[in-house]
């Protein structure tokens, strides 16, 4: 502190530094009404002081003095503007004289600033305004217009922070109890819980204070300004927006929140007329809608849930309620707005069975079927094109979640007709072009595939109810051909570019064709030969696609589904499915290993292999790498076996033959021991993997002469073969295991009989493990002698080389050596002699068959075949005379060429040939 006498520089003026301390000193010793004038002069001082600002080595002994005032104000009034003016002052930025002050003294300024809260119990409505304002002014700090050497204003987020930090909101939502008579102060309280909501901390500190149900359940008091209703509704929308949501709807989820709430709702809607009031009750009507998804809260029981479905209807169905009457929706914006509203309320209605009964009252399903029609008479006196359109979808989208609880009403309404008429629009060639503009209309832009999609959405849902009266009467509409034509004008529309709305049509088609043919076999005969040629495309799908993201991967389930249920067990679209190569196309989509789709595949199998025509297609298709079915059916064995853990020797043999289809965690789990009407581990594995199915189809196609399998295939097969027996002795080891988990001892008849059965099944997988081990040793034998045949036929090759080079290098020593010829010449001479008869008939005449003086060493005889270039490469031999002109063609003279020379060998030839 200043000395008594010193001025501050730069201040433009000279004052008397005032001690603090002596202030506080005075103030807390003085309580004779004759030291009043003193303190209030002192205080004047004080202020004077530091009217630019406190600096944040005084805060301490500032606030020190403000408490001391608020406790004077209690006896003396006169203190009421004192402590004013220090608020004032502490609205004002803080001063620093380093930049590390801000740190240094944060623990004094966040005492400080947390002080303001408690002053609220001071009983002074100018106090506790002042201290609204106060805190209103961090957010809306002004530099002071004068400014004291050496010192500078604290950052801009400084005093926030500090208030963050110090849980000021939390002491200003409990001080809201203090002031709820007092409207004035009230409205400045809420005013500076707008501002300090905007922070997430804040928010946080102000819902440990229960400022959501405080705030809310005040929201009818009365106020004629309406700035209660605004700042009220203001803070719980920044409450909404930086905490969780169920913590807030959990706080306001009561019947004292949820009353004030449709009070004034309904307030603002019988009489609110402007554009603020309406746009105010859209927000009310957000929040009240978000509570209603909370299914702990009375919506029911305050009425609020009947009033806002008779609101919500009350436009299409006729009431004589008199909250309605005479009252009438503008085509304003707003009302456009809440007319939304309303049908998403209705839609998060629905999902409390407890409201069905008032949606049913509420005559909901007809209100919504309103919209179920084109937009005949758009007008200037009603909604635009694009309002209605969006109007539309809404409705219809609602209709999707009320239909399949009211389906009594969805009858009488004739949902079925109407929504087939409006399909039938969907497809029409009428002028129509969708604006695409709302939530609800994505991808509905120049077409009806919205009204389209939303329709479908609500057909889908009601059909799968399976309730034999609304699907006998869709049925017998003429609903399955009219779908499947649908199905074929999207598939067609659609070629060139596929989104993910027509995707999404066309699985709701045909799982609402599912739903309908099932169990039916007239149905099956109508989706018949047409259906199955618009499946088969779909089967044909790339793989690829699969992972787009945009639904291919529905539509393919939805194709198989379709398959199950509208083609299986109806022999004609069987038969067609299996002309169009249908059974390839499976086994295709069966060779992509895809883990989820691959059961659904293999139980389709099953039930196509009761069709005698199927097991050739199965042997006939073909895979990569001429992959055949069953090695496939084997290999997704070997990798269902891998997942699960079974235990098998690297050569795929059974190693446990007590257990050779247990997995490794059905073996870490135990038996537990279950009622009877349970199923146990090993039953329910049998649904759970696709071992059973893959045994079926083996079963139907046989065992025997399978193509295309390897040794070690037949090694698994010996196990698959044996699936059943296996399964039965797994079974019998589990009620085994309980027996003795239970400490159950059975009679000894049925002791022997448990323990003959459990031999039993132990023998049949010892004996499969030894026929593995005969099925490898036998291959191992084959190979070997495979691998001899090729080393004798190597050697064979390798000797006929040898053969081949000793007789060329014998011609070549022959010509090229002469007294080498003469010697091979009687050689042979000699050898044809030894080959002769030695006796002679008589009388018998000899002819020579030599050629004297002839050195060759050929069979010789009177003409010599020379081979030389072909006459089609020179032409003939005349080919340069006048002659061979008339007779040659054109190519004749040209002598091409030759690429080599190459000798017979005389051996194999009696005629010498050159090339």
């Amino acid at each position: 502190m200043r000395c008594e006498g010193e001025g501050y520089p730069g201040s433009g003026v000279e004052l008397k530094s005032v001690d603090l301390n002596r202030v506080i000193k005075l103030l807390e010793d003085s309580n004779s009404n004759d030291e009043e004038e003193r303190q209030l002069e002192t205080l004047k001082k004080v202020m004077k002081q530091y009217e630019t600002g406190l600096p944040l080595k005084d805060l301490a002994q500032i606030f020190k003095i403000l408490n001391l005032c608020a406790e004077k104000i209690q006896v003396q009034e006169a203190f009421i503007e004192p402590t004013c003016e220090i608020l004032k002052l502490c609205g004002l930025p803080f001063l620093k004289k380093k930049l590390s002050d801000e740190v240094n003294y944060t623990p004094v300024t966040l005492e400080s600033i947390a002080q303001l809260g408690y002053l609220m119990r001071v009983p002074s409505s100018q106090v506790r305004i002042q201290i609204c304002k106060c805190i209103i002014s961090f957010y809306h700090a002004e530099p002071p217009k004068k400014q004291l050497a050496g010192l500078h204003s604290t950052s801009a987020n400084y005093k926030i922070q500090m208030a963050e930090l110090g849980g000021l909101a939390e002491t200003l939502v409990l001080s809201l109890a203090l002031v709820e008579n007092q409207l004035a102060e009230k409205l400045w309280v809420l005013k500076a819980l707008q501002h300090l909501s905007t922070s997430g901390v804040n928010c946080k500190l102000m819902m440990k204070a229960q400022a959501a149900s405080r705030i809310c359940s005040r929201l009818n008091d009365a106020d004629p300004s309406g700035q209660l209703l605004f700042r009220s509704s203001e803070i719980l929308w920044n409450l909404l927006e930086n905490m969780s949501k169920e913590e807030i709807v959990n706080q306001l989820s009561n019947l004292e929140c949820i009353y004030a709430l449709k009070e004034v709702f309904v307030n603002l809607l019988m009489h609110g007329f402007r554009h603020y009031d309406r746009q105010l009750r859209n927000d009310l009507l957000v929040i009240a809608t978000l509570i209603a998804e909370n299914p702990g809260a009375p919506m029911i029981e305050s009425g609020f849930t009947k009033q806002l479905i008779l609101l919500a209807t009350f436009s299409e169905v006729k009431s004589h309620n008199p909250l309605v009457k005479g009252f009438k929706l503008t085509y304003s914006y707003e009302d456009f707005e809440l007319k939304k509203l309303l049908f998403n309320m209705v839609a998060v209605l629905a999902k409390d069975l407890c409201a069905v009964q008032l949606l049913n009252e509420g005559k909901v399903v007809l209100a919504l079927f309103h919209y179920v029609k084109p937009n005949e008479k758009p007008g200037v006196h009603d909604w635009s094109v694009a309002q209605y359109e969006e109007l539309q979808l809404h409705a219809i989208a609602t209709l999707a979640s009320v239909a399949p609880l009211l389906v009594d009403d969805y009858m009488t309404c004739q949902g079925n007709t109407r929504l087939l008429m409006f399909l039938e629009w969907c497809v029409g060639q009428d002028p129509f072009f969708g604006q695409g503009n709302c939530f609800h209309g994505a991808g509905g832009r120049g077409n009806k595939l919205a009204q389209m999609r939303y329709s479908l959405r609500v057909l889908r849902p009601v059909v799968s109810l399976c309730d034999e009266a609304v699907n006998l009467d869709l049925c017998d509409q003429g609903a399955i051909n009219q779908l499947l034509d649908i199905l074929k004008h999207i598939t067609n529309k659609s070629k060139e570019k596929e989104d993910a709305i027509v995707l999404e049509i066309q699985t709701d088609i045909l799982l609402i064709l599912s739903t309908l043919c099932e169990n039916d076999l007239h149905r099956k005969e109508l989706f018949g030969c047409e259906g199955v040629d618009i499946l088969i495309p779909f089967m044909k799908m790339d793989p690829n696609k699969l992972y787009s993201g945009l639904g291919h991967n529905r539509l393919l389930f939805s194709t198989l589904d379709s398959l199950w249920c509208c083609v299986m067990g109806c022999y004609i679209a069987e038969d067609y499915f299996l002309e169009k190569e249908g059974i390839f196309l499976l086994l295709d989509l069966l060779a992509l290993k895809q883990k989820n789709i691959c059961n659904l595949i293999l139980g389709i199998l099953v039930e196509f292999c009761d069709n005698s025509k199927t097991a050739s297609h199965i042997n006939t298709w073909r895979g990569k790498k001429d992959q055949t079915a069953a090695n496939l059916l084997i290999h997704l064995w070997k990798r269902e076996e891998l997942e699960l853990g079974v235990k098998h020797d690297q050569d795929g043999r059974i190693v446990d033959a007590k257990k050779p289809l247990v997995g490794s965690f059905q073996e870490q789990q135990g038996v537990i021991p279950m009622p009877a009407n349970c199923p146990s581990i090993a039953i329910m594995e049998v649904s759970e993997n696709m071992r059973a199915k893959i045994y079926s189809v083996l079963c139907k196609l046989g065992f025997e002469n399978l193509p295309g399998l390897s040794a070690k295939d037949f090694v698994t097969l010996a196990i698959i073969r044996r699936y059943l027996d296996f399964k039965v002795g797994e079974v019998w080891s589990e009620i085994c295991a309980e027996l003795k988990e239970e400490t159950f001892r059975p009679v000894t008849p049925d002791e022997e009989a448990l323990k003959v059965i459990s031999e039993a099944s132990e023998n049949v997988g010892k004996m499969v493990a030894t026929l593995q081990t005969e099925m490898l040793e036998s291959q191992q034998h084959q190979e070997l002698q495979e691998e001899q045949k090729v080393y004798s036929k190597i050697q064979a090759i390798h000797k006929q080389r040898e053969m081949v080079n000793k007789s060329w290098e014998n011609f070549l020593t022959r010509t090229s050596n002469y007294e080498a010829l003469k010697k091979a010449k009687r050689l042979q001479e000699k050898s044809i002699d030894a080959s002769r008869s030695k006796s002679r008939p008589q009388n018998a005449t000899l002819h020579s068959t030599e050629i004297k003086g002839l050195n060759t060493t050929i069979a010789s005889g009177r003409l010599v075949t020379i081979e030389s270039t072909p006459s089609e490469l020179t032409g003939g031999p005349l080919a340069d005379t006048d002659l061979a002109l008339r007779k040659l063609s054109v190519r004749g003279g040209a002598l091409k060429k030759i690429k080599g020379v190459k000798v017979l060998d005389p051996f194999k030839k009696d005629s010498v040939s050159v090339k």
